[in-house]
Parts: structure tokens; sequence; C-alpha cells
């Protein structure tokens, strides 16, 4: 399993998309975005924890909490927020440069909250 160094803030879609997606992922793909936006697209296997709650003391759900977090959200501003806070807290995370919108371009699958085809809110 690899470490994120704390050197290391951002990701691009493409090494999140790598440390996240395969069979047996090295991190959890964290969306934080709240959630009109999560049912209208995130990424496959995403976890949805929204900024607001965690802002407000919410513990990160339970199938995350001692996993190296990989964190976005649409453009990469509240990730970036979510990331630190996160890592203030004794987690492993760092956030993912652009976001859903880098994530989308980028041709990676997006699915809204029934599994079809979804779109970046």
């Amino acid at each position: 399993m690899f470490r994120f160094r704390r050197s290391q803030q951002r990701l691009s879609v493409d090494e999140a998309r790598t440390r996240t997606g395969e069979e047996r992922p090295e991190a959890v793909l964290l969306d934080v975005r709240e959630k009109p936006e999560w049912r209208a697209g995130h990424a496959p296997g995403a976890v949805h924890a929204p900024l607001t709650g965690l802002i407000a003391g919410a513990a990160l759900p339970s199938a995350v909490q001692g996993r190296p977090l990989v964190v976005i959200c649409r453009s990469g501003h509240r990730s970036q927020q979510a990331a630190t806070l996160l890592a203030d807290r004794g987690a492993e995370a760092v956030d993912v440069k652009g976001g859903m919108n880098a994530w989308a371009a980028a041709g990676y699958p997006v699915v809204d909250e029934r599994g079809n085809g979804g779109s970046i809110a």
C-alpha cells in the first residue's frame, strides 16, 4: 500500500483513478460535494461525505475510516479544504486537481444516484 507524503498534496485525475479505481484500490475516492451534486453524478465506487458535514464535525463513513483518502469535489477548491481538514484529524488525505470537472473531461465514467450515466452539477 502506498503512503501519501505531506509534500504530495494534490493528484491528477489520472493518478486518482489509478489509486482508487483498481480491483484492489490503494485508497478510497471520497466525494465531498453536497447531496444534489452527488445525486446528479459521481465517480463509480466513490464514497459520499459532504464537506459541510465534515466541517460540522461529522465522522467519516465507517467504510473509509482508517483508509488513505483521495478527496474530490467539483473543481478542486472544496476538496483541498477537506483534505487539509482530514489530514489535521490524522487521516491520510490528498485531493484531486480539477475535481469532477477534470474527471469527466478525461473521459472517466460518471454515474447518477441510480447508477445510470450522470452529469457534473
